[in-house]
C-alpha cells in the first residue's frame, strides 16, 4: 500500500457531477488492488474519503500528476501535485496472506498437485503467479496449451469473481497471455457468484477437500464459461 501526503488539487469527471477540491494538504492512499482514495484531516469529515476510484482502473503517473481512469466508462480522477510531503510504500503481503484460512491453503496445495480437478487436461505452471495487484493462486495450461488462471476460495462469492476478473485484466496486458481465461475453484460457490462468473465468461468448479485427499469418491461439477 502506498501512502502519499501531498499538497494537491483534485478534479473528478465522469458519470457523476464534476467535482473539484482546491489545493490543500491531503493523504492519497493507493491500494494494491488499484483502489485510490483521497483523504482530508478535516475535523468534520466522517469515515469516508473526499474522493476515490475503485478497480478495475488504470493509474497513470507523471511528474506532478496522477490520473486514475476507469477501464470501462468515463470516470476520471486527476490529482495535480504541487508538493510532496511524504511518500511511503508498505508491503502488506504477509497480512494479506493471513486472510487465507486453512481450508483455502489446503485446497491450493491439493489442487496444485492435481490441477486436472479444475479442468480437463490442466497442468500446473506456477503457484502464486504474480500480478501488480497481487498473486493469482494457480497458473495452468489446458489440454490445448492455452493459459488458465485459477483462483481458489473456501466459499466462492461475488467478491471472489470480481477478484479473479481484476487478476485477468492485469494478466491479459501481457500480449503472450492475452487469451488467458479464468476458473474460480471453491468448496461451495454461491448462486449469485455462479451467475456473475458465467456472465463474465469465467468457469467455476466446486471441489471438496476430502475428495482431493482421497477420503471419498470425487464429484466434480464444472461450468465452462
Amino acid at each position: 500500500m502506498r501512502l502519499l501526503i501531498a499538497r494537491c488539487e483534485v478534479n473528478y469527471s465522469g458519470r457523476l457531477p464534476m467535482t473539484r477540491l482546491a489545493e490543500a494538504v491531503r493523504l492519497i492512499m493507493v491500494k494494491d488492488d488499484g483502489t485510490v482514495m483521497v483523504w482530508s484531516d478535516g475535523g468534520g469529515q466522517k469515515v469516508k474519503p473526499l474522493n476515490w476510484m475503485t478497480p478495475p482502473a488504470v493509474i497513470e503517473e507523471s511528474e506532478g500528476r496522477i490520473v486514475v481512469r476507469k477501464l470501462k466508462g468515463e470516470d476520471r480522477l486527476e490529482i495535480a501535485i504541487a508538493e510532496i510531503l511524504s511518500d511511503v510504500t508498505h508491503d502488506m503481503g504477509e497480512a494479506e496472506a493471513l486472510v487465507k484460512d486453512g481450508v483455502e491453503a489446503h485446497l491450493q496445495e491439493e489442487l496444485a498437485a492435481a490441477p486436472e480437478r479444475c479442468g480437463e487436461g490442466f497442468r500446473l505452471v506456477r503457484r502464486e503467479w504474480p500480478t501488480d495487484i497481487g498473486p493469482v493462486d494457480l497458473m495452468c495450461r489446458d489440454e490445448h496449451d492455452a493459459w488458465v488462471a485459477v483462483e481458489i476460495k473456501r466459499i466462492g462469492t461475488i467478491d471472489a469473481v470480481e477478484q479473479l476478473t481484476r487478476y485477468l485484466e492485469r494478466i491479459r496486458l501481457d500480449p503472450a497471455l492475452a487469451s488467458c481465461r479464468g476458473v474460480l475453484a471453491a468448496q461451495t460457490i454461491k448462486p449469485q457468484a455462479r451467475v456473475l462468473a458465467e456472465a463474465r465468461g469465467l468457469a467455476w468448479v466446486e471441489v471438496d477437500l476430502a475428495e482431493l485427499r482421497g477420503e471419498r469418491e470425487p464429484d466434480l461439477t464444472l461450468f465452462a464459461g
